[in-house]
């Protein structure tokens, strides 16, 4: 066993301040790996190349577009990490994650050129979600990269799926058993309460005020807020949401707010504007001393994803809404870990892929019924107890250690 305090070096494209849930998630592991005295450093993208300090993490930076557009655009991505690469000393331990994809593949041989254990920290697959996504490539092609994908997976010391669908799916398409561990993502630290002895997240007052369907359209009945915050992208179609706003137009307490930038959030405006939805708000981004009253703002949070993204990738935003004790509304499939959390611990509904209509059905049914409103604000309390970013950031670390020590033997 190692005396000394391990050196890593983790790898993604997103790294604060650039935004993305796997470069927020990736500084909280490493933050909590410097603490314990390990020598960390990230190598990442920005404007320029370019090294800094995050507190005690070392970031280094190479040149590389913000916003990278399509599969090539990404192998431009991989190839200057290729390079920067070549010039990295040996750590203990390279941990990958999943952007640019197929970053498994340059982590396994650099692990393999250097001699250092490797993990690989899969927050998507691919090449699966290319299909999904639009990314149109031949089919021979995705084959191949799949199979260099599940091999270097393979010849990793540990894949960690954030998700138990992932977990499954990987041991299906030829990742073996023994190495997949299942860690779970967790909410921005912002939103958790750091003292254990604070008492739970406030309750919106007016929430027990909600009144039956004839008084809804009072002028002075008390907002009730559907909110979507974060990214939208391929994965997370909005056709159903759209719809459902349609259907609840005629309640005017009733508003769907989303909060992000982008194409996607621009498209969405237009299709606001196109259909005269006024009971659609859009919201920049909002810095992280507003992120807790901004999602405890929110009577009820959507989290959307395609069918046949299951297995394949876990929207974080997820976490965020039960850590601020609020109901989710999944749409999406019903086997994967979200649905199965709601189902287990209450916290919400589930809605099929595209039924707006039924969506309309169960906002109203959160927002006409305080006590399956309170019921499943419960639920996601006590789900939020068990999805901790400790629990969580621990395991990783743990799992690291192990692939460290087994390496060395």
């Amino acid at each position: 066993m190692r005396s000394a305090k391990p050196s890593v070096l983790l790898i993604n494209r997103v790294y604060p301040p650039t935004k993305g849930a796997s470069g927020r998630v990736l500084r909280d592991l490493a933050r909590e790996m410097a603490r314990a005295g390990w020598t960390v450093n990230i190598l990442t993208t920005g404007t320029k190349t370019f090294t800094e300090k995050d507190g005690a993490i070392t970031v280094k930076r190479v040149a590389a577009p913000a916003k990278p557009r399509g599969f090539f655009a990404y192998l431009v991505v991989l190839f200057k990490f290729y390079w920067a690469l070549l010039r990295e000393p040996r750590p203990d331990l390279v941990v990958t994650l999943t952007d640019p994809p197929f970053l498994v593949v340059l982590g396994r041989r650099f692990a393999k050129r250097r001699r250092c254990a490797h993990v690989h920290w899969c927050q998507d697959l691919y090449p699966d979600l290319f299909v999904p996504i639009g990314v149109k490539l031949p089919g021979f092609v995705l084959k191949w990269l799949g199979r260099v994908s599940r091999r270097s997976m393979n010849q990793s010391s540990k894949v960690i799926a954030v998700g138990r669908c992932m977990a499954r799916y990987l041991a299906h398409t030829g990742v073996e058993n023994n190495k997949i561990s299942v860690v779970t993502n967790w909410p921005d630290l912002e939103l958790v309460e750091q003292n254990n002895n604070t008492p739970p997240p406030k309750i919106k007052k007016h929430v027990p005020m909600a009144k039956p369907a004839q008084s809804l359209l009072r002028d002075d009945s008390p907002r009730f807020r559907v909110l979507y915050a974060g990214t939208i992208g391929r994965a997370h179609p909005m056709k159903a949401v759209l719809e459902a706003a349609e259907h609840l137009s005629i309640h005017p307490e009733i508003e769907f707010v989303f909060v992000g930038e982008g194409a996607s959030h621009d498209r969405l405006a237009a299709e606001r504007a196109k259909r005269g939805l006024e009971n659609i708000k859009l919201m920049p981004f909002q810095p992280a001393s507003h992120l807790k009253e901004l999602m405890e703002s929110g009577d009820v949070h959507l989290v959307s994803a395609r069918d046949d993204t299951a297995g394949l990738l876990v929207p974080s935003k997820f976490y965020s809404a039960i850590a601020a004790a609020r109901p989710t509304i999944y749409i999406g499939p019903a086997e994967t870990e979200i649905g199965r959390v709601i189902r287990d611990y209450g916290c919400g509904a589930i809605i099929p892929q595209g039924d707006g209509k039924t969506l309309a059905q169960a906002i109203l049914y959160f927002r006409n019924d305080p006590e399956a409103w309170f019921n499943a604000q419960q639920g996601a309390i006590a789900a939020a107890t068990d999805f901790r970013p400790v629990k969580s950031i621990l395991s990783i670390m743990k799992e690291a250690e192990h692939a460290i020590n087994t390496r060395a033997v």
